[in-house]
């Protein structure tokens, strides 16, 4: 079990992640998910989550940064909000309202639409009822 956790240990500081500072190919990288190749280029690669921390191949890159931005848009694509990411200026903040979850009606008036992930069906026939009643009064 150790010599498993140390090979992940190995493999996170490879791909530029927490274990420490990319090592890999060819000198220290300072971006997460990115590693240098012998001959100067830069790998992008990610962790897929949802297939079992499998390696997700992204590209090689001329720069640095090019690599690092590559793995943002995929951690962004893959977790979102909860991305980690190596330019999170770049990327909007959802703590404030966004444009998609306005709807507009005929009129122009807009309103605000919210969307559910996952509740069970009695929390929906509870808030059905409660909008069926509050349209009654």
């Amino acid at each position: 079990m150790a010599e498993n956790s140390r090979d992940k240990f190995k493999e996170d500081k490879e791909l530029g992640g927490e274990g420490g500072g990319g090592g890999g190919g060819g000198g220290e990288v300072k971006y997460r998910g990115v590693r240098r190749r012998p001959w100067g280029k830069y790998a992008a690669e990610i962790r897929d989550s949802n297939n079992n921390g499998n390696r997700l191949w992204l590209g090689t890159f001329a720069t640095a940064e090019d690599a690092a931005r590559a793995y943002d848009r995929a951690a962004y694509t893959m977790r979102g909000s909860f991305a980690v990411l190596n330019f999170p200026h770049e990327y909007p903040s959802l703590s404030t309202c966004s444009s998609s979850n306005l709807e507009k009606n005929k009129e122009g008036n807009s309103k605000e639409v919210f969307e559910f992930e996952y509740f069970d069906d009695k929390l929906l026939e509870d808030l059905l009822e409660f909008e069926e009643k509050k349209t009654e009064k």
